[in-house]
């Protein structure tokens, strides 16, 4: 099976497994970092294969949705790679993607390097940030009956990673614990510079935000 035939059968695979998703994990978030993964791929010496199948399985079954379960998603990703014949070494470098792709906190050593999982996670990482990211991180704290806001709920920057799986901090906490940490820990060049506009977009919409939030102009 050629390797474009596998990217085809792959996005079809993915769009109907996450037919039913939440809004920020769903094809349509699986469809944007496919496609900044390739516009950064673009600027990196990396294997594209790897990194597409990278992005399209990265969220194939997403621990948070499966009781913080993190072998589900390797597991299912190597068994379809595994279906369409895919060479074993391709099938490593995908699964070790997928295993490490993951912020979980920010307080833990990434066990696996590469070149293409830098791609990929700076994509995924972009998709988290932003207007995108704001919209993503309100649909999923509303999926999880989160709070908005409450001023009396801090943010803990010292969670450990079983801490920040199962936290229930309002949603705006979240931008503190995760989406405003990002952009200093992007991998590639353009993943920095993408990141730069995405992150001041979202420190003027929690000024705002604030502003409202006290009945203000």
């Amino acid at each position: 099976m050629n390797k474009e035939l596998i990217i085809e059968k792959t996005v079809e695979h993915i769009k109907h497994i996450l037919s039913d998703a939440e809004g920020g994990h769903d094809w349509w978030h699986i469809y944007r970092v496919w496609k900044t993964a390739k516009h950064i791929a673009a600027t990196e010496q990396v294997d594209d294969f790897v990194v597409e199948l990278g992005v399209l399985l990265h969220d194939i079954a997403d621990s948070k949705f499966h009781n913080g379960d993190e072998t589900i998603g390797p597991r299912m990703a190597r068994e379809w790679l595994q279906s369409l014949q895919v060479e074993e070494s391709v099938i490593a470098h995908v699964v070790n993607i997928i295993t490490h792709i993951s912020f979980k906190g920010g307080n833990h050593a990434q066990a696996f390097k590469s070149k293409e999982l830098d791609v990929v996670q700076d994509a995924d990482r972009l998709d988290a940030i932003g207007a995108i990211g704001i919209a993503r991180a309100f649909s999923y704290g509303g999926f999880k009956n989160r709070a908005i806001h409450d001023p009396f709920v801090k943010p803990n920057f010292t969670m450990s990673k079983e801490e920040y799986k199962h936290s229930k901090a309002p949603t705006i906490n979240h931008f503190y614990e995760k989406l405003l940490l990002l952009k200093d820990r992007m991998n590639t060049a353009t993943g920095q510079k993408m990141a730069e506009e995405r992150h001041a977009f979202m420190e003027l919409y929690l000024e705002r935000f604030y502003k409202e939030w006290e009945g203000e102009e």
